[in-house]
């Protein structure tokens, strides 16, 4: 940070004042890497400190500022050079001066709102991070810290099963039926496939669990479909009035709550795809959309205030929370 060799260097250094308590989560990086990162929730505050070191002793850092920023933004991947924030919060630490020594500077941004979970897609990336800036004529001094949020969701006592007739007039008639149509993160997919007629040759049958990413609006939407799990419930050619049960368990799967229009930016969906491949290779599917969201885990002792009380929210022992009743699944008929 110094030019020509000259002059005062520094360096800044990011430090939450619950780092040792704080739990950290894994998290995928734009890279498909995963690494651990502090979780916080939603109303929590966010506080620390940030530590300036000068390199040079007996120099002096002259500056125009110190300030730590908490930003939320979302970051489309065909529209690298705009970044849309949706929180942006500043603390000013000094004032333009100069230091001859290393300081360190408190702050807190207290119950901050972050609406949105933390994602990083195959098109889009929504990130928390703390930013401290050192404000330099000819170089800023920069220090970023990224977060991760999780969004805790609470549902009404009401989840219906998904029950529906498919099939090929004169030569297929299934029933499938799952026991929910919302999961959580943890949950195990319990259900039944009825055969009620079948005139062809059915060799092989599977369920997809497939998530759908939506990004842009108007004629800039991208759709994106990962299919995130092969599964399969049959070997072999059913006869009329057999039954084939289903237990498929989601905590093996790299899984997010369902999103929906998040900051009218983008979307993510998930989908069970019921798929039955005759003898000639030719497949008939069935799509079904499902709801996923984020159950609370148990408070423990080591977690912040705050995020008790979030914990507290979804089991419904604070009357903080709202039920957020997500709206109805979509369906999807078609052949390939």
């Amino acid at each position: 940070m110094s030019f020509f060799g000259f002059g005062q260097s520094a360096e800044l250094e990011l430090v939450l004042s619950d780092a040792e308590s704080r739990r950290r989560v894994e998290h995928k990086t734009e890279e498909g890497k995963k690494e651990k990162y502090f979780l916080f929730y939603d109303g929590e505050t966010v506080s620390g400190r940030v530590v300036l070191t000068l390199k040079n002793p007996n120099k002096r850092l002259e500056h125009q500022g110190i300030k730590v920023e908490f930003i939320g933004q979302i970051e489309l991947y065909y529209d690298r050079g705009n970044h849309h924030e949706f929180v942006s919060l500043v603390k000013d630490l000094a004032r333009p001066g100069e230091f001859t020594q290393s300081q360190t500077f408190d702050f807190e941004f207290t119950h901050v709102e972050k609406p949105y979970e933390s994602y990083t897609g195959q098109n889009v990336k929504l990130r928390y991070f703390l930013r401290a800036t050192v404000s330099r004529r000819l170089n800023d001094v920069v220090k970023e810290m990224d977060i991760v949020v999780h969004t805790l969701s609470t549902y009404p006592e009401l989840n219906s099963s998904i029950k529906m007739e498919v099939g090929i007039e004169d030569c297929l008639h299934i029933e499938f039926e799952y026991n929910k149509s919302k999961y959580h993160l943890k949950d195990v997919i319990v259900g039944k496939i009825y055969f009620l007629l079948v005139r062809i040759k059915i060799k092989h049958m599977e369920i997809d669990i497939i998530k759908r990413e939506t990004t842009g609006t108007g004629p800039n939407v991208y759709h994106e479909n990962d299919t995130i799990a092969k599964y399969e419930i049959m070997d072999g050619a059913p006869v009329r009035g057999e039954s084939i049960p289903i237990r498929l368990f989601l905590a093996g799967y790299e899984l997010t709550p369902t999103m929906r229009d998040i900051n009218k930016k983008f979307s993510v969906r998930y989908y069970l795809n019921l798929v039955l491949i005759d003898e000639e290779e030719r497949r008939y599917f069935k799509q079904q959309e499902v709801v996923l969201w984020r159950k609370g885990d148990i408070v423990r002792k080591s977690m912040s205030h705050q995020a008790a009380i979030a914990s507290q929210r979804f089991e419904g022992t604070s009357s903080h929370g709202e039920a957020k009743t997500p709206s109805q699944p979509s369906e999807n008929n078609g052949r390939q």
